[in-house]
């Protein structure tokens, strides 16, 4: 990578360091001396006099070399990023468990021409990167306009009461509409949000900022971030060291072995080259025309969570079938905290037995829909470095259904993937590092990634993501990912919908939680076989 300090990307990202945990440097070492005394310490007794801080000072850097860590994860810090990619957010914030963040959705909020990431580009690749973005701009709002005929007349099926015409509904449809042309947008396009970390978070932030794919915003925004946190206590991050240069992180090294498309610029032009197509050809013959599939699980998963159940309850086995165990902690009728919105099973003994059953499946999401999908921080995946999937010579993207229900949309969206693709490509033989062509990379990009987790979180993520109001390709993984489960594990399966299905089940009305965003069919007296929808 180059020399951080002589590049930039347009417009500068805005880091804002908007709440913080007091003294987070005397804190993490009061909460180690804690471990070993009678009495609880305070971040002002380390501080105390000079004694004490020289003390601090030792405790610190010996629990630091150590990998002592946890006593830095209690400070927490809270920023406000704007002006920052989705790739960048894709990549790197939203890559780990160990975040929160509320930033604006393109679902939701209509996206404004000029909002996106210009990285550092000579001129003619400056000016093929600009009209390329123009030109996605123009499209996604093109876009809005050709669906919303269908997305009308799906709304009026849906809701037969409501006039489309009236002006209380034309955000409901706009929205709608938005959701499916967003697909066209750039992964450079911007996002504003709220990003919360621990001190521990922010160390490694830190010290792998330069990793794949986006490591020169990464750098810059990290920079921002630890800048933010030495103003108000520059001793915190002190003993963090540097950040590991790119070309000594394991991704780029094993990429620059197996691919040898980063550094070579001959090979660069042609993404992952022939491996590359091998590898996404022979992936989505594996799915089966799926877009998630279950491909390993714990054989004894439903028998193990039963015989959780009776250990937690200090049962024999002819005191609690396997299928009483199981309908005990997954129907709605007998567990009250299915239909409960705060989401105590993490915390309640009986429903901790759903984390025995493991499932990981094959999927292929938009990376649009990924960047929701991966919010799900509990059941987590191995996601691609995205230079490994992207082959040069044929564009490669997802189509969303109600898109590909209307002609005249479907001509635009192909159209505007043969001009990204072509762009993306004259980028390329200007030499431009591969890590900044791959912004104009659409929203509809394929990412193909394995995923793994325990029914706990699964439980969670499905129900959720059956509500029809739900990101439509995130509903329709679920949909499958529920069904293949229920093939298997059929004591399990009858229990799993959507969440106004397991509130009719334990008879919490309203049905639908969602208030004014109802999708208008009753989905609890569906089975999960029989869900469709097209927005």
């Amino acid at each position: 990578m180059s020399d951080v300090a002589s590049l930039s990307i347009t417009p500068e990202p805005i880091v804002r360091l908007e709440n913080y945990f007091q003294q987070p440097y005397n804190l993490s070492i009061a909460t180690a001396r804690t471990c070993y005394s009678s009495q609880v310490i305070s971040a002002s007794d380390v501080d105390r006099d000079e004694k004490a801080r020289a003390q601090r000072d030792r405790i610190a850097e010996s629990i630091y070399r150590a990998g002592h860590h946890t006593t830095i994860q209690h400070p927490t810090f809270q920023f406000v990023l704007e002006r920052v990619s989705r790739q960048f957010i894709w990549s790197f914030l939203h890559s780990h468990p160990f975040y929160n963040s509320e930033q604006v959705s393109q679902r939701f909020v209509e996206v404004k021409p000029g909002n996106v990431t210009v990285p550092p580009l000579g001129e003619e690749a400056r000016a093929v990167y600009l009209e390329t973005v123009r030109l996605q701009m123009g499209a996604y709002h093109r876009l809005i306009e050709l669906v919303e005929p269908a997305v009308t007349a799906e709304y009026r099926r849906l809701f037969p009461s409501r006039d489309p015409s009236e002006k209380r509904w034309a955000g409901s449809i706009h929205k709608r509409c938005q959701e499916v042309a967003r697909y066209a947008l750039p992964v450079a396009t911007h996002a504003h949000l709220y990003h919360t970390v621990s001190g521990i978070t922010l160390h490694r932030y830190w010290r792998l900022c330069e990793e794949l794919d986006a490591p020169l915003e990464q750098r810059l925004v990290v920079q921002k971030m630890v800048e933010e946190v030495r103003r108000v206590d520059p001793q915190f991050m002190e003993l963090a060291g540097e950040p590991i240069p790119l070309e000594r992180t394991l991704e780029y090294q094993a990429f620059e072995m197996l691919h040898r498309p980063l550094s070579n610029g001959t090979a660069a032009r042609n993404g992952a080259g022939q491996a590359g197509r091998a590898f996404l050809d022979e992936f989505d013959q594996e799915l089966g025309g799926l877009a998630s599939k279950l491909v390993d699980y714990k054989v004894q998963g439903q028998a193990t969570m039963a015989q959780a159940v009776r250990s937690v309850l200090g049962l024999p086995k002819d005191g609690l079938s396997d299928s009483q165990a199981i309908g005990l902690v997954l129907n709605p009728a007998s567990n009250p905290y299915l239909s409960d919105t705060l989401t105590l099973t993490t915390v309640s003994k009986l429903t901790r037995a759903m984390v025995h059953p493991h499932f990981t499946f094959k999927k292929k999401l938009s990376h649009t829909a990924d960047s929701q999908d991966q919010r799900h921080r509990m059941v987590p995946a191995s996601r691609p470095v995205l230079a490994s999937h992207f082959t040069a010579d044929r564009p490669d993207y997802l189509v969303p259904a109600l898109i590909a229900a209307t002609p005249a949309a479907r001509d635009c969206y192909d159209e505007l993937m043969r001009v990204t693709w072509e762009a993306i490509r004259r980028l390329l033989e200007l030499d431009t590092p591969m890590e900044f062509a791959l912004y104009l990379l659409p929203n509809a990009f394929p990412i193909r990634f394995e995923e793994s987790g325990d029914l706990l979180h699964f439980h969670h993520k499905w129900v959720q993501r059956l509500c029809y109001t739900a990101q439509e390709e995130i509903w329709n993984t679920c949909r499958e990912e529920v069904l293949q489960v229920a093939e298997r594990f059929p004591d399990i399966g009858r229990y799993l919908g959507a969440p106004c299905t397991l509130r009719s089940q334990a008879k919490v009305a309203p049905y639908c939680p969602e208030g004014d965003r109802f999708c208008g069919v009753p989905v609890w007296k569906l089975d999960v076989e029989d869900y469709r929808r097209l927005i």
